[in-house]
């Protein structure tokens, strides 16, 4: 059995980062996501779907992104219920696994982080247009890879500029 949900969407609204009895922090927001149109020249419907984050992936996406901001989360669905004032509440909700930034223009220089399950400190990767401006394909020969003191160190969260 599979039960596995990836969306790409808006977050709707300001994010606010809680934290349980045990000390867990809890974020629980809503991304919107467009459907394609119903038939051609048709208007886009959106949905908005609940997603919650917990631990290290929670204070990722609290930091990170905020209302408006795109996110794709991949993640899984989950079902559950309520009662309150006598009535039952049916609830259901994205467990995010993982969250990245995508779908918006990069600044140059800006660094980019996603966070998943299998990478508990996360990754950086620095966003930079290429430079190649090859006419045609080179040979291997005509290639320069640059002495080790031309790449950069890697970097902590401290030093993120964001």
């Amino acid at each position: 059995m599979l039960n596995r949900v990836i969306l790409m969407g808006r977050i709707t609204r300001d994010l606010d980062l809680r934290q349980t009895q045990g000390g867990t922090s809890v974020l629980s927001f809503t991304v919107a996501v467009d459907r394609a149109p119903a038939k051609q020249g048709g208007e886009r419907q959106t949905d908005f779907i609940n997603c919650v984050a917990f631990g290290q992936r929670a204070e990722f996406i609290s930091r990170y992104f905020g209302k408006g901001r795109m996110i794709a989360i991949e993640g899984s669905i989950r079902t559950g219920s309520y009662d309150r004032d006598g009535q039952k509440h049916y609830t259901t909700d994205i467990w995010v696994d993982s969250a990245s930034f995508t779908g918006e223009p990069r600044q140059e220089g800006s660094f980019e982080r996603s966070y998943s399950n299998s990478d508990s400190q996360g990754s950086y990767q620095q966003n930079r247009p290429a430079q190649n401006n090859f006419t045609s394909a080179p040979n291997n020969s005509d290639i320069d890879i640059g002495s080790l003191s031309d790449y950069e160190e890697a970097i902590g969260d401290e030093d993120v500029p964001f």
